[in-house]
């Protein structure tokens, strides 16, 4: 979704010709998979990060477009609504020191964004979700001035035929909210992970990518609040699976055919499947028409960006030629830029112990089990268990501690990850696990000890996010 487009409304005319080139596209990948033209060689890996704007009240504060104009910095871009950014960052082949140098990188670019804000009288915060954000806040006068937002919406709602979105997320409490716009999507951030893969190797990294969803969601979970209530360990899944749920009847991502979802199935013998179902099942919803050649892929890929599994593969071009990206997308924003690298490092290490596992641990697990253990881990987190292949159902702090923390380190040992970063990623990991605090445990845990407003929560939350100390170590 970050190819920009030029106009929200489109004539029937506009799907029929965007569909026709989506066919000729999906044609040439298939003969660039035959071939086999993918950069090939060592795993790649990166991230984008979405982050809040908050003014001194703690309150979300629409200055995105004054602020990115201030930053001037290209990595740094407009979300969907006006207090929210998306941060870019370059990616690292993994091996060495590639994680250390992805933290260095990380921290100068949100020091500048930091600096940048407080000439604004504002402050940029990274967490899942803003436990005092209001839901009268999410309105299109605070979308950001981005066609493909405005043409998202239009298109949305068109499928909806003007049926309302409705929210509605049974937690430790119950919400429910009805919009005529696509801007719950906005009360939620993420930090999306990717890495880059071969073909050859792509199916099982996308099917060890879904296998750790799970695991991954419970030690990362952020996200337990929403317009003030108490929800979900991780109310982001709930919450992004019906804010752009394009089915009037109200069926989200447990069917497997709702834009934000899970899946239905592992994928067999190539990502291609995805793409093929992505055109198959996904009616177009932004036929915007482009002039490049049909080798630069820029239908099928806008159509992939407006599908949002929870895993996905992405396909890039460069001066290089085409590189493949399996895209996880269950964690959410903070507490802290090294939580958030301990959680790409426990995810790169983990997939790909699974994926050069001799037998393919998925071949030992329905699919339909581990996509109804993913929603227990959003709902309970580390409280939760799972069913693991050759484990059965098992306790997932257990089975984090004792087994996927070690399958971590052999796979960043695999990759050539020197010992010094496994061992500090890693063990800040093991350590949060152990110590049964997350971010989403953290923030309730702060809420009922001192029995404060969510507004005095999120100040508290960002002093301790200012202080750089990993998310275990905040005091209660």
């Amino acid at each position: 979704m970050g190819q920009e487009i030029e106009k929200a409304e489109f004539s029937a005319a506009d799907f029929e010709k965007f569909h026709c080139r989506l066919l000729e596209e999906m044609d040439l990948l298939r003969d660039l998979f035959d071939k086999n033209v993918f950069i090939s060689g060592h795993e790649v890996g990166g991230y984008e990060l979405e982050a809040w704007l908050v003014d001194n009240q703690a309150k979300p504060a629409p200055i995105n477009q004054e602020f990115i104009k201030q930053l001037d910095n290209p990595l740094v871009v407009h979300e969907l609504s006006r207090f929210n950014v998306e941060l870019n960052f370059h990616p690292h082949e993994l091996h060495g020191k590639a994680l250390s140098m992805m933290q260095s990188e990380m921290s100068d670019l949100w020091r500048l964004c930091m600096d940048t804000a407080a000439t604004m009288n504002a402050r940029i915060v990274m967490m899942g979700s803003l436990p005092g954000l209001d839901d009268a806040q999410l309105t299109l006068a605070n979308m950001s001035e981005v066609e493909r937002y405005r043409a998202l919406n239009e298109q949305v709602l068109k499928l909806r035929h003007g049926k309302p979105i409705e929210l509605d997320i049974m937690g430790r409490e119950h919400l429910q909210s009805s919009h005529y716009d696509v801007m719950l999507e906005a009360a939620a951030t993420s930090f999306q992970i990717h890495i880059q893969v071969s073909p050859g190797q792509a199916v099982r990294f996308y099917n060890a990518s879904i296998l750790a969803s799970a695991p991954l969601l419970a030690a990362a979970a952020n996200s337990p609040f929403l317009f003030g209530k108490d929800l979900w360990d991780e109310s982001r899944i709930p919450l992004f699976e019906q804010a752009v749920n394009t089915d009037h009847n109200g069926v989200i991502g447990h069917t497997g055919r709702s834009r934000v979802t899970f899946g239905h199935d592992w994928c067999k013998h190539s990502v291609l499947e995805l793409y093929e179902e992505n055109i198959e099942i996904y009616p177009v919803l932004l036929p915007t028409l482009s002039d490049a050649g049909k080798e630069k892929l820029w239908h099928l890929r806008l159509h992939n960006g407006t599908i949002w599994r929870w895993n996905r593969p992405l396909i890039g071009i460069d001066e290089n030629g085409y590189h493949l990206r399996i895209e996880q997308r269950v964690v959410p924003s903070g507490p802290t830029i090294v939580d958030m690298l301990a959680n790409a490092s426990f995810y790169f290490g983990l997939i790909t112990t699974l994926a050069n596992e001799h037998t393919a641990p998925e071949s030992r697990i329905d699919f339909n089990q581990v996509k109804e253990d993913f929603y227990t881990i959003s709902k309970y987190g580390l409280r939760g268990s799972i069913h693991w292949p050759g484990e059965g159902r098992v306790d997932v702090r257990e089975l984090l501690l004792e087994k996927l923390v070690p399958a971590a380190r052999k796979g960043l040992a695999y990759l050539g990850i020197e010992q010094s970063d496994i061992d500090y990623f890693l063990g800040i990991i093991y350590d949060r696990i152990e110590s049964r605090q997350n971010g989403a445990v953290w923030q309730r845990n702060y809420l009922y000890q001192h029995n404060c407003s969510m507004r005095e929560l999120t100040e508290a939350y960002i002093r301790n996010q200012q202080s750089s100390l990993p998310v275990h170590q905040w005091l209660i």
